[in-house]
């Protein structure tokens, strides 16, 4: 580490005011800063001290990430293996690609049942699409920092890891690169870098790919990184969310259940088989989705981290599942004979979609949430509130935390300027003479 030191001190000059290298600076100070503590250091009495900062809360975050980060490989190479399996039963020719052929070159069988090989096949479709997101995102803040000449700031290593864990396993590459290269400068860049965004720049490139890709973010056919041949073309496997499922549920289907949950318990795949949905594998994580937004026990992980360390607010989790459970529960009582949705269980709507992920590490952003205590709880609601508002009375966009989290994002700053508005006609009454 002292050879690694001295060296950079010796390229210091070249990247400094006046080098030749100067407009380069902000890339030599992200490999500087990542490796060491920053050289320049605040001193003196007058100045509170912390043993946090930007760089440990953004690792802190990447901590609590990793349970997600590892439940996605094992499960969307589980989701992928039970498929080609479900295939081979019922006389279906499966459609393998490179992703195959890696996992053929290590020996692997598809077996669902090993969890070897689950994990590996899952990392098969995981790591390039992180690869993808990290370059292209990285480089599109390298080049905005070079230009403006500030700091390259670790907030983009957690928006490099959290948007690839929003995604279904079989999206294209270049869609990866479009999506994080949108969140990066529309959603932070152009309103001045880390800490100026008033948008979650992850969510912001999940929203963008959302309206302009639908058909390879969305539809039952993109969540299972399995395909199959039929008459010569190559078809997804028909793997449906939960909520997807839900979704698409008529007044009519419901004269052949006794409740939408019901026919979670009767979805029919590609081959005529049928699977099923329960709440326990929702909890668990053990059903078709985004890569690392299934797993409710692996979220809970991520929560525990993050507030133990006071990198995120309960106030705002509890906040969203205040919001969500009472709206719910609104929902479920009011009923409805021709929108299925309502008759959900506010129980199943903190296990379902990417509900747990978006409360536990996007609603609880500390740069576009409410920063004020009081504004916190009002935040959490809103988003919590209008995740279903979304899921049940517009049934074209199932999944809701997205656009609810953009929305809380929106109103965050009015609703901490009317919470210090509060704050000072209180003190002004109790303070008048």
């Amino acid at each position: 580490m002292k050879f690694l030191r001295n060296m950079l001190d010796k390229l210091h000059p070249l990247f400094d005011k006046g080098g030749k290298f100067e407009r380069l600076y902000p890339l030599y100070e992200a490999g500087d800063t990542f490796l060491f503590t920053p050289g320049h250091v605040a001193k003196g009495l007058t100045h509170i001290r912390d043993a946090i900062d930007l760089k440990r809360m953004m690792t802190m975050v990447v901590v609590a990430l990793v349970p997600c980060v590892l439940m996605a490989f094992w499960n969307t190479g589980y989701q992928a293996n039970l498929a080609i399996s479900r295939m081979v039963d019922a006389g279906l020719e499966p459609a393998f690609d490179w992703h195959h052929s890696i996992h053929a070159l290590l020996g692997l069988a598809h077996d669902p049942g090993s969890f070897l090989d689950n994990f590996v096949y899952g990392a098969i479709y995981f790591l390039p699409i992180y690869i993808v997101c990290m370059t292209a995102g990285g480089l599109s803040e390298v080049v905005f920092s070079c230009i403006r000449g500030h700091e390259v700031n670790e907030g983009f290593l957690v928006t490099g890891l959290l948007f690839p864990l929003t995604l279904p396993p079989d999206i294209p590459l270049w869609q990866v690169a479009i999506g994080i290269m949108f969140g990066v400068v529309v959603g932070k860049e152009i309103f001045g870098g880390t800490g100026r965004n008033f948008l979650n720049p992850a969510l912001t490139a999940r929203a963008f790919l959302y309206f302009a890709y639908a058909g390879q973010i969305s539809g039952d056919r993109v969540w299972t990184a399995a395909k199959y041949v039929s008459d010569g073309k190559v078809d997804g496997y028909s793997g449906a969310t939960a909520l997807g499922q839900l979704g698409q549920l008529k007044a009519a289907d419901m004269a052949n259940y006794n409740s939408p949950m019901e026919a979670l318990q009767h979805i029919v795949t590609t081959g005529g088989q049928e699977t099923s949905i329960t709440w326990w594998s929702s909890f668990l994580g053990t059903i078709p989705g985004s890569m690392g937004e299934t797993s409710v026990v692996a979220c809970l992980i991520g929560a525990v981290i993050l507030i133990a360390t006071g990198i995120g607010s309960w106030r705002i989790m509890a906040g969203v599942c205040v919001g969500a459970l009472a709206f719910s529960s609104l929902l479920y009582v009011v009923g409805s004979d021709s929108n299925p949705m309502f008759q959900v269980p506010p129980w199943w709507h903190l296990v379902v979609g990417g509900f747990a992920f978006g409360t536990v590490f996007m609603a609880t952003d500390p740069v576009s949430a409410s920063m004020t205590e009081t504004g916190k709880w009002y935040y959490g609601g809103l988003i919590g509130a209008m995740t279903i508002l979304i899921r049940a009375i517009n049934p074209a966009f199932p999944e809701g935390i997205m656009l609810a989290i953009l929305f809380g994002n929106v109103f965050a700053p009015l609703i901490d300027y009317f919470v210090v508005q509060a704050n000072i006609k209180r003190r002004a009454a109790r303070y008048a003479a």
